[in-house]
């Protein structure tokens, strides 16, 4: 069967074959070597994939929980049940005591109907999604800047003829590796590459020179090498003076940017920005990638608009070789913020809050205008509104805040105040446990529909495999729940296809516009939006002539300060946080594959054994992870490669492994994205004493 990876933003493309043997199923997954955006590449996600398609523990019936336990119900009841309990709800409270949360693994079509469902048949202006914590930094800065958020400005296959490459806080070789190549091949080209990251890793080692900046410390280093640049004559001025405005700002603000100063609270040092300054800006062509290293803080929009300021300073941008890039975390993380998953957003990137938008989705959708609530907030937030009691009911699609949200404890005991949660999912969840009831969903062997990468290519996932059981497609699932709630003849689809071309209409004319999308142009290869009509071939590189904003320019921004939590006395090191190639986001899938599990079994954390020695660390020992937020376990792994004040920890485990328990809720004041990257903490030892009746283990930290 034709299929593609359901994990990151590469969106790999295979054959999957499944045989019987005796009693056993073999499967085994080719890679599609026509792919033109991973080449004929699989990692060890794609490859194992779909072992949590088969597990054992998956949900395929609706399941009510009943006197603390979850007992199988008919799909008859379950829509009834739920409508009874939201209008009851919303009878008593209003229409926003429910919110909606989705997630960026859901195709474009699910995203887009999840949004309609959320506004149409609930009337909430509550709905978010976990991509806020993925891609919002990023993609504020982008739409700030450049008046446009597409991941790429241009297509990978232009990364090899670069001559510069700078990759800050993102660790391709693990999280996207099947894009390696592009840089290795650019590298044997020779082109010089700047890594910048606190730690040292498989994208670290491809580098000429790797900046072991401080957690949370980048835009010092971006500054510091615009003010290099600056000095030695090397910004592009009539790129400047022709395509951007607001340079003075930056001019004058690079007076006050002392070197010495930016090396200081980086920890980079000086010769090493110069060196990455002068290797950038001599550079005929280059690229600036940025990710979550970045972008996962309380300044991380700010932070990602110093390094646009590279970008524009040196006029690489808009030409072949040359761009800027976010790379895209999440499987659907680039479509699912285009369609109106997002509190702000409508479908086509358009705002909820602009009268000429509403009207155009709202004549699309058959509804008055006035009838579609304004913004809501955003994800954490959400949780924040559960927790003070103003939203009293939950729908939760494709996504385990639990796990994923900072704050952790305060999320799980938030959820668990709710009068009716609804959570749907293949497996249950560290969320789903909470639910009143659970919805079965179908996997993506089994869910056709269109998934957006990170170069911005609409590429047809197709589906073959049967659902098992009594699962259904998210999108039947929202389509047969907004029927019961009385809103039928809006939402009369029967199939994927035909909620995309929906999407194609809901978009056209929009930012992120797909209306020159069809599923025929698409089956072999995907297209690149914004593509306005059926005889256009896709816009696979962005500014060639000019930027998005009104008047065709983009636009510098003031040199920032990096705001981070300070480490003190009782918290003396920094955490930051990250994912393994054996894993994805919460663990939910991954956990759930034999090989995958096996490779990595539980969380590491990463020290220097000579702060481990300090606090009385053992290698390989459990140790107690603390901050003023809460505590979690973990095991630890000496290594000499990170930073002796810093420690890292990977996200995917849930419980007591859930590294989100000890984050605080720092949110970035323009785009809410939390503080995931830099926490001050400190560790001990753990003893175990013996353990209860009840298996539970108690423990007590030694300092």
């Amino acid at each position: 069967m034709s299929t593609q990876c359901p994990y990151c933003s590469v969106q790999c493309s295979m054959e999957l074959t499944e045989e019987r043997i005796i009693t056993r199923k073999r499967f085994k997954a080719k890679p599609n070597k026509l792919d033109p955006t991973s080449q004929g590449r699989l990692c060890m996600k794609g490859v194992n994939a779909h072992q949590h398609v088969i597990n054992g523990e998956r949900v395929t019936h609706p399941l009510l929980k009943i006197d603390g336990e979850f007992v199988r119900v008919p799909w008859e009841l379950v829509n009834e049940y739920i409508a009874a309990q939201f209008n009851e709800i919303q009878s008593e409270f209003g229409n926003d005591a429910i919110g909606v949360y989705g997630g960026g693994s859901l195709t474009n079509e699910e995203a887009y109907l999840l949004g309609k469902f959320a506004r149409v048949a609930l009337k909430t202006k509550h709905i978010d999604y976990n991509g806020r914590f993925c891609m919002s930094a990023a993609a504020s800065a982008g739409n700030a800047a450049f008046g446009i958020d597409r991941g790429l400005t241009n297509s990978l296959e232009e990364i090899p003829d670069a001559k510069c490459i700078i990759l800050a806080g993102t660790n391709i070789a693990d999280c996207q590796p099947t894009i390696m190549p592009y840089f290795r091949k650019a590298k044997k080209n020779g082109a010089f590459i700047i890594v910048i990251d606190p730690r040292v890793t498989g994208t670290s080692k491809l580098a000429d020179l790797h900046l072991q900046v401080k957690p949370g410390m980048d835009s010092s280093v971006a500054n510091g090498m615009l003010k290099v640049i600056y000095e030695k004559g090397l910004i592009n001025k009539e790129f400047i003076e022709n395509r951007t405005n607001d340079f003075e700002t930056v001019k004058h603000d690079l007076d006050s940017i002392d070197l010495e100063k930016m090396a200081a609270l980086s920890g980079v040092p000086v010769d090493q920005i110069t060196q990455a300054a002068l290797a950038y800006g001599k550079a005929e062509t280059g690229f600036i990638f940025t990710a979550r290293g970045v972008e996962q803080h309380a300044n991380g929009y700010e932070n990602v608009r110093q390094f646009i300021n590279l970008v524009l300073a040196t006029g690489k941008i808009g030409k072949y070789a040359c761009g800027y890039g976010a790379i895209t975390g999440q499987g659907n993380g680039q479509g699912g913020r285009e369609h109106g998953q997002k509190a702000d957003q409508l479908p086509g990137y358009r705002s909820i809050e602009n009268d000429e938008h509403r009207k155009y989705i709202a004549d699309v959708w058959g509804v008055e205008e006035t009838t579609l609530p304004r913004k809501g907030v955003s994800a954490y937030e959400l949780m924040e509104k559960v927790d003070e009691g103003e939203i009293q009911g939950m729908f939760i699609m494709a996504s385990n805040p639990v796990v994923s949200n900072p704050n952790a404890i305060l999320v799980e005991k938030a959820l668990q105040k709710l009068k009716f949660l609804v959570v749907v999912d293949m497996f249950i969840s560290e969320t789903a446990r909470l639910a009143d009831l659970i919805l079965p969903s179908s996997s993506y062997l089994e869910d056709e529909g269109t998934m957006t990468n990170l170069e911005g290519r609409v590429v047809l996932r197709q589906a073959e495999r049967p659902k098992p059981d009594e699962a259904k497609h998210d999108w039947e699932i929202l389509r047969d729940l907004a029927g019961t709630l009385g809103y039928q003849s809006y939402f009369s689809y029967e199939s994927a296809e035909d909620i995309f071309n929906e999407l194609r209409i809901a978009s056209k004319g929009g930012i992120a516009d797909y209306y020159g999308i069809t599923y025929n142009r698409i089956r072999e290869q995907g297209i690149f939006w914004p593509c306005p009509d059926e005889n256009h071939h896709g816009t696979s590189r962005l500014f060639d002539d000019t930027f998005v904003h009104g008047d065709g320019k983009a636009l510098f921004y003031p040199l920032q300060r990096a705001i981070v939590e300070k480490s003190n006395e009782s918290y003396p090191l920094s955490l930051t946080t990250g994912r393994l190639m054996e894993h994805y986001l919460t663990g939910v899938q991954t956990r759930r594959s034999s090989e995958l599990l096996k490779r990595a079994k539980e969380p590491l954390l990463e020290v220097h054994p000579d702060t481990a020695f300090r606090y009385n660390i053992q290698d390989g020992e459990l140790v107690e992870l603390r901050s003023p937020q809460g505590t979690m376990v973990i095991r630890s792994k000496f290594t000499e490669t990170i930073r002796k004040d810093t420690i890292f920890a990977p996200f995917h485990w849930g419980d007591s492994q859930c590294i989100n328990r000890v984050i605080k809720p720092l949110l970035d004041p323009f785009c809410k994205m939390p503080a995931f990257k830099v926490c001050s903490v400190t560790i001990s030892p753990l003893i175990v004493k013996n353990p209860l009746k009840n298996n539970d283990l108690v423990h007590e930290a030694v300092d």
